[in-house]
């Protein structure tokens, strides 16, 4: 019965999630601004262009001033990345849509091609790139990086490292709040040594399956990371690990609805 729940409706129980994000330096001119974040749309038979059309049409309707994606928009098929990056297209936000890669863009070999879709359509990927987000002569620091695979760590398979981020430091800028787009939200940790504001993160489908509702821990993706969904903080950074959209492995959800998450950037404690 609660597969069947997680297959027919679980998956497909849409939820819009809001949140505050106090950042103490926050430029006068970005007070209140808006990012509405998708991730891990995994469009497949199970997500489909024309379900993932109904989340672009909701995201729309949150009046976003910048909408971040972060990563996995493929399942397992390559040849699904031209409909995805179609679909996507259909987001608006004045400021524009960026997005960082996951891991099933390298697993399925199309990190430079999906990315090179994407900017047909205006949407840019950050591969190891900062851009400024600039409003009323102010700055916001928007970074992107691909999905890293640390070495010894519980990761899935992704671009290997002996450190998350190494080099990262040429990428913040100090003075300013940074924001960073990065499909693993085990990176988290070093983001906050390296000096980011903000990080907003994907990958586990706030566990897919989970009873966290009931005992905090019983979620699968626990065994991979500690950042499962939802806030976090840690010396001045923060982190937002988005349940994501779409499904791998079995179809199903329950208890982790999908999710479309809106910020609210405020200077206010």
């Amino acid at each position: 019965m609660a597969a069947g729940y997680g297959l027919l409706y679980g998956r497909l129980d849409l939820e819009v999630t809001r949140q505050r994000i106090r950042l103490a330096h926050l430029p006068q001119a970005f007070e209140g601004f808006r990012i509405v974040q998708l991730s891990d749309i995994h469009i497949s038979p199970f997500l489909t262009g024309d379900q993932l059309r109904r989340c672009v049409t909701i995201a729309n309707g949150l009046k976003a001033d910048l909408v971040a994606l972060t990563g996995d928009f493929l399942t397992d098929d390559p040849g699904a990345q031209g409909e995805v990056v179609h679909v996507l297209a259909g987001l608006r936000a004045p400021y524009g849509a960026f997005g960082c890669l996951g891991n099933h863009e390298y697993m399925t070999e199309t990190e430079e091609s999906i990315t090179r879709l994407f900017a047909t359509e205006q949407i840019r990927i950050l591969r190891q790139e900062r851009v400024p987000i600039q409003s009323h002569g102010e700055t916001l620091n928007l970074i992107g990086v691909d999905y890293e695979q640390e070495r010894f760590a519980r990761d899935h398979v992704g671009h290997l490292v002996d450190r998350y981020m190494a080099g990262g430091e040429k990428l913040v800028m100090p003075g300013t709040v940074n924001i960073l787009l990065n499909h693993n939200p085990n990176a988290f940790d070093r983001a906050a040594e390296l000096g980011i504001d903000l990080m907003l993160a994907g990958h586990t489908h706030g566990g897919q399956v989970s009873l966290e509702s009931a005992h905090r821990g019983l979620a699968l993706a626990r065994i991979q990371t500690p950042y499962v969904s939802g806030w976090f903080e840690k010396t001045g950074s923060q982190l937002y690990v988005n349940r994501g959209i779409g499904t791998t492995g079995p179809p199903i959800r329950f208890g982790s609805r999908p999710e479309i998450a809106v910020f609210e950037l405020t200077r206010e404690g």
